[in-house]
């Protein structure tokens, strides 16, 4: 069985849904475990202690450790405080699950500035305060996990999503740069496309999902990306439903020309769209060019 004792893990978004479910299976096999959730509605809006106290009350009965925190994790201050709450109660910080999250849904004419700012606020800027605020610590100790939530919009799109999936694909340049810089430290980063029935879902997906696509069968896999036998960093995983895949963005073979016009491109564009060899990094992609 992997385990966690000893480790200290900081969930955000923990009262509801996916981070509630991180949480309560990541303190059953051992882990000290920071519930942060600022229990706002799902627009953000509002706050209340409720629900990270509740996730900690189950916790402590079934002889777990934990603590509430209701931080904000898209300011600076909030993020600083999440990390000195964990230091605070257990002396260190070995986990990071980047979960809070919020929605603003409109179509792409409809949305406004604060719609747009708004989720890539708790989304994008939160993930990087919260892993920001952790890493001298997990860099200072030589070792360290976290894994940030993506998505399936974020991925591949998804109408009325432009902010949400312009935030879900931003944490993917921050997952593979955290990946990077990372590395000589024992810092590894990853990151989850989930789908799960959750308060955000349950009005986008079918009801037949509810009993199939659980977050506990999304959390299994951030057990494992959290732990110390975790072999990848830099990665994207889709997971929902018990089943998990690498998601990679690769590069084609492309076309080339010394004289490259609109017209040649016109010409030759079934080669530019090509798929196969593909690269994968940013070097092989240079090396190709020159």
């Amino acid at each position: 069985m992997l385990r966690f004792d000893d480790r200290v893990a900081i969930i955000t978004g923990a009262g509801h849904g996916l981070g509630r479910s991180h949480a309560l299976l990541l303190a059953e096999r051992g882990a000290k475990v920071v519930v942060n959730d600022l229990g706002g509605a799902l627009d953000g809006s509002g706050a209340s202690a409720g629900p990270a106290a509740e996730v900690v009350e189950l916790i402590t009965k079934n002889g777990g450790q934990a603590i509430a925190n209701a931080d904000n994790v898209a300011t600076p201050e909030g993020a600083r405080a999440i990390a000195q709450a964990a230091i605070d109660a257990f002396g260190r910080i070995d986990i990071v699950v980047n979960n809070a999250g919020i929605l603003r849904d409109r179509s792409f004419g409809k949305m406004t500035v604060e719609d747009f700012d708004g989720v890539l606020a708790v989304h994008v800027r939160g993930s990087y305060l919260v892993s920001q605020a952790a890493y001298p610590y997990m860099k200072e100790a030589g070792y360290g996990r976290i894994v940030n939530t993506s998505s399936p919009a974020g991925l591949f799109g998804n109408f009325g999503q432009a902010n949400y999936s312009t935030a879900k694909m931003g944490l993917v340049g921050l997952t593979k740069t955290l990946g990077i810089e990372g590395a000589r430290s024992g810092i590894k980063a990853n990151a989850i496309a989930p789908i799960a029935w959750t308060r955000m879902t349950e009005s986008l997906l079918p009801a037949e999902f509810e009993a199939k696509f659980t977050p506990e069968r999304v959390s299994a896999l951030v057990a494992y990306l959290v732990h110390e036998s975790c072999a990848p960093s830099g990665e994207v995983f889709s997971v929902g439903g018990g089943r998990v895949a690498r998601v990679f963005v690769a590069e084609g073979p492309g076309w080339k020309s010394d004289d490259l016009t609109p017209e040649s491109l016109a010409d030759n564009w079934d080669a530019v769209m090509a798929e196969q060899p593909y690269v994968l990094s940013a070097a092989d992609s240079m090396k190709a060019m020159l």
